[in-house]
């Protein structure tokens, strides 16, 4: 928000989705998040990051100037960093494939889009071996 802390992140969106667990629902202040994954490899940090853990196995860091929610990282996807698609300076290059955790979505959120409704997440996917179809074409 206040522009202190930037990332570069190169190559291709490796998936995108909106996400309504409890945790990211807390940690945003918000009814759901929208998320991408990229490479971590292709990611470089600029400005004033803070990380915290907030679960077992899973960082999340914020700008520690104005507290901007930017990035979530799990041990389950050693290799990406998830970023908040608001956070994007270019908001067209987001396109959701999909929500997760609608299991846990608010009861005051009507969603009429055609995209599709998965119960759980990327990790209890990855973790059964599963593919959302969530990633880019």
């Amino acid at each position: 928000m206040c522009g202190a802390c930037r990332y570069k992140a190169k190559g291709k969106m490796l998936w995108t989705a909106y996400c309504h667990c409890r945790d990211c629902q807390r940690a945003s202040g918000a009814d759901y998040v929208s998320w991408f994954g990229m490479e971590r490899s292709g990611v470089t940090w600029s400005g004033p990051r803070q990380e915290f853990e907030s679960s077992p196995g899973v960082t999340r860091s914020f700008c520690s100037t104005c507290g901007t929610p930017l990035s979530f990282e799990s041990h389950v996807f050693p290799t990406e960093t998830h970023f908040y698609a608001p956070s994007l300076d270019d908001l067209s290059l987001y396109l959701p494939k999909g929500h997760v955790f609608w299991s846990e979505h608010v009861p005051w959120l009507s969603n009429g889009d055609d995209l599709p409704k998965h119960p759980k997440g990327l990790q209890a996917a990855a973790v059964e071996g599963k593919d959302l179809g969530i990633g880019k074409d």
